[in-house]
């Protein structure tokens, strides 16, 4: 394939089907060829910029893949929290200036992940605290108050000193309630002191 036929393709995926994040085996499927004889084809493809390796096995388009679709490849096991999904959701000022995911997988390799995305910290915590959205990557507005607390306050600090909160009103204190039974004390009552509760 040309490149300009690959950047089509590629880009057409994005707009029509969401789809950013391409493995060899789809880029073999793509080009029509085995994943063996893939490699110089995606050398050439990554030094002329038409994509860009995003994570191992995981590439795309420059600047079309998000922190949160690229959670997957980085760890399956993993999602975003504390300040990163706060920030998300407008409840900090601060932006962040990497993405905080919790796991319960130790990483054999640096917990922080460097991405054309941006660095990915990745915290391994066990359960109750360690608790996977049931819907995405990104922790809840109750559950991302509640893990950087533990996490702001796990590392010596005081919450209130480390961030600017705005739109609390967003989280759902019977929500909060029922998830502050997994954490330690002292998150939740950081957390009742924060929302003046």
């Amino acid at each position: 394939m040309k490149l300009y036929d690959w950047h089509k393709y590629l880009d057409e995926q994005n707009r029509s089907y969401g789809k950013n994040i391409f493995t060899p085996p789809e880029l073999a499927n793509i080009a029509r060829t085995t994943p063996q004889s893939l490699n110089v084809e995606i050398g050439r493809l990554i030094k002329k910029g038409v994509i860009v390796r995003y994570a191992r096995g995981a590439y795309g388009l420059k600047d079309s893949v998000t922190a949160e679709a690229l959670i997957p490849y980085l760890d399956s096991c993993a999602y975003l929290t504390g300040a990163s999904a706060l920030y998300h959701y407008g409840m900090i000022l601060q932006v962040p200036q990497g993405y905080t995911c919790f796991t319960n997988r130790r990483h054999n390799r640096s917990r922080k992940r460097k991405t054309p995305v941006g660095q990915f910290v990745f915290v391994c915590v066990k359960k109750p605290v360690y608790h996977p959205p049931l819907k995405g990557v990104i922790a809840p507005p109750e559950q991302a108050f509640l893990d950087f607390i533990y996490l702001t306050r796990r590392k010596g600090a005081d919450p209130e000193t480390i961030a600017s909160f705005r739109k609390l009103d967003r989280i759902n204190l019977s929500k909060l309630e029922k998830l502050a039974r997994r954490y330690p004390k002292s998150v939740s009552q950081q957390a009742a002191c924060i929302l003046q509760l």
